[in-house]
């Protein structure tokens, strides 16, 4: 499984802005409850909310293994429900060509898989 995990910067800019979120539910929650009680509810739910993603922001450009973003997988290691629920399995074989190339680390041209020299330089081939 390959991961995409969200750089260090990001992750701590989005930290410091999750700051100002918390700042300012604060200073709705606070001038909403001298008007309404249920707008201020609004400001506790924007509070709370700015304090989860700031703390899993902050936690992610400060820690050795960072979160993921996504995960991905190919059919292999984890199969997609949706084909497996209408009876499609979705694995597929992958066929392999009958000459399998390489290429040459001098000149990057391509060769075969039995040569010794490169067909375009004549280098001797690892």
């Amino acid at each position: 499984m390959r991961s995409i995990k969200p750089g260090r910067g990001p992750s701590a800019l989005s930290g410091i802005i999750g700051i100002f979120m918390i700042g300012f539910g604060i200073v709705w929650t606070v001038l909403a409850s001298q008007i309404s009680g249920i707008v201020a509810l609004f400001g506790i739910l924007w509070t709370g909310i700015a304090v989860v993603t700031t703390v899993y922001n902050f936690k992610n450009a400060s820690q050795k293994n960072r979160y993921s973003t996504f995960d991905i997988t190919d059919d292999r290691e984890e199969p997609d429900p949706l084909n497996l629920k209408f009876g499609n399995t979705g694995i597929t074989e992958e066929k392999q060509p009958d000459t399998v190339s390489r290429f040459c680390p001098y000149c990057g041209a391509e060769v075969g898989k039995d040569f010794q020299f490169c067909n375009n330089c004549g280098r001797k081939l690892p």
